[in-house]
């Protein structure tokens, strides 16, 4: 086993709203606490980050790892449109001060999917109003934090918007075709694998009468029936708006601290296609990174964000073979899949440093996610070796935490939580990635 260089930044991540707990003022606390809510449990506590993050971020550090990627809650920070909370501020400059007393760099992402819920009330993610509040709150944060940083990721998997509205489309067109041939309950069931083809937990197990009622309940709470969330469907005009919150972010911050390196995250699938798919595999690579290119190209780095492979025939997504390792996220178990997303992108992209920022494994097996780790990191070091400019690999997630609509039955830590007490249980794949160092 090769060890990385001193300066490569090997770490985990997490997302404020996944680990922290009572995020009151998100859009996501809101949509979780609703009658007929499309998440299968509420955030709460979550892991107790907010309290606990010392007891985390030493974990991290005592494994050998040496950089920390977590999200500032932008629902914290702006409570109210134009009220910025001090002590909230202040929580996040001792989580920095924490990373630098254990020798962790911190890196941080202002905006990983949780918005505030007043911004979702104002139309959200499709409203360009949000560029430069959006611009505000980087600038408000850079000045007051800035001086610790050195990394900043401006928005987490900005294209996740585009798959989104993707999914959806295609989960359309299976129910509409299976009421259409059999007018029964079972019409109503999730078409069979496709919750896996999107990098972040959705739950599409609700019926349609379930859905109806939820949107009534979205008018009630955000004044509108399909609310423009983070994590929700958008065409064209909703994907330039991000690309153009991300800019405006990046000279915000710029302006307060022109030396911090800024970049922005994207979710990323090793596109492969057999006989016939070629066509579809790359006109899907293309919507999902290759336009992003002029509005990243003077990034200083790209986080590539990257779980799994999507195969494409003919006719669209082949489905996985009967019998192929599955997670329990329903995503093909690939680890194959980085190295070949590092590769492309940099030939596409190659004046730009590369930063994974995610890649992982959701199992409740951590002998299959220490084999994961050292399969991945295994093309990494191949990838380096080939003068490709990878700064650095952070592992999703440091600890077991709340999937999205998913909840927590979905395990993609390196260390365990008994969520009545609190409790962490690091597991050996945490020091099998430290031992990389």
């Amino acid at each position: 086993m090769a060890k990385f260089e001193k300066d490569f930044l090997l770490g985990a991540s997490t997302a404020a709203h996944q680990v922290e707990g009572n995020n009151v003022h998100s859009d996501y606390w809101l949509m979780e606490h609703m009658e007929y809510s499309q998440f299968v449990e509420p955030s709460g506590d979550a892991v107790d980050h907010y309290h606990r993050y010392e007891e985390d971020i030493r974990m991290l550090a005592e494994a050998g790892l040496n950089a920390y990627r977590f999200s500032i809650e932008w629902a914290r920070i702006e409570p109210e449109q134009g009220k910025f909370d001090a002590n909230e501020i202040e929580h996040y400059r001792k989580v920095i001060a924490c990373c630098r007393k254990y020798g962790v760099e911190p890196i941080v992402t202002l905006h990983h999917f949780t918005s505030p819920a007043w911004l979702i009330r104002m139309g959200g993610w499709d409203n360009e109003e949000v560029i430069p509040l959006f611009a505000a709150y980087a600038k408000y944060v850079t000045e007051q934090l800035g001086g610790e940083l050195n990394y900043i990721c401006t928005i987490n998997e900005a294209n996740m918007r585009l798959q989104i509205h993707a999914l959806m489309e295609r989960f359309k067109k299976q129910m509409m075709a299976k009421m259409a041939a059999a007018k029964s309950l079972e019409a109503e069931k999730k078409p069979e694998g496709m919750e896996g083809q999107v990098q972040v937990g959705l739950n599409l197990n609700d019926p349609m009468e379930r859905m109806k009622l939820n949107a009534m309940e979205n008018v009630k709470v955000f004044g509108d029936p399909q609310p423009h969330t983070f994590v929700s469907a958008a065409g064209e005009n909703g994907d330039e708006i991000v690309c153009r919150a991300h800019k405006a972010a990046k000279a915000a911050i710029k302006t307060v601290r022109p030396k911090i390196k800024v970049g922005i995250t994207l979710s990323l699938h090793d596109m492969q296609w057999i006989e016939g798919g070629e066509e579809k595999a790359q006109k899907e690579w293309e919507e999902e990174f290759t336009h992003y290119i002029p509005y990243i190209l003077e990034d200083d780095f790209l986080g590539l964000q990257n779980y799994t492979r999507t195969t494409y025939g003919p006719d669209g997504i082949v489905p996985v073979p009967a019998g192929t390792p599955m997670t329990q996220m329903d995503y093909e178990n690939y680890p194959e899949a980085l190295e070949h997303c590092i590769r492309r992108v940099h030939e596409e992209l190659p004046e730009v440093p590369i930063l994974v920022t995610e890649n992982g494994i959701a199992t409740g097996d951590d002998a299959q996610r220490c084999t994961f780790i050292e399969q991945a990191l295994a093309g990494i070091e191949r990838c380096i070796a080939d003068s490709i400019p990878v700064i650095g690999y952070c592992h999703w997630s440091l600890i077991d935490n709340f999937e999205w609509q998913k909840g927590y039955a979905l395990t993609f830590g390196l260390c365990a939580v008994d969520r009545t007490t609190q409790e962490r249980f690091p597991k050996k794949s945490l020091k099998l990635l430290g031992s990389y160092r």
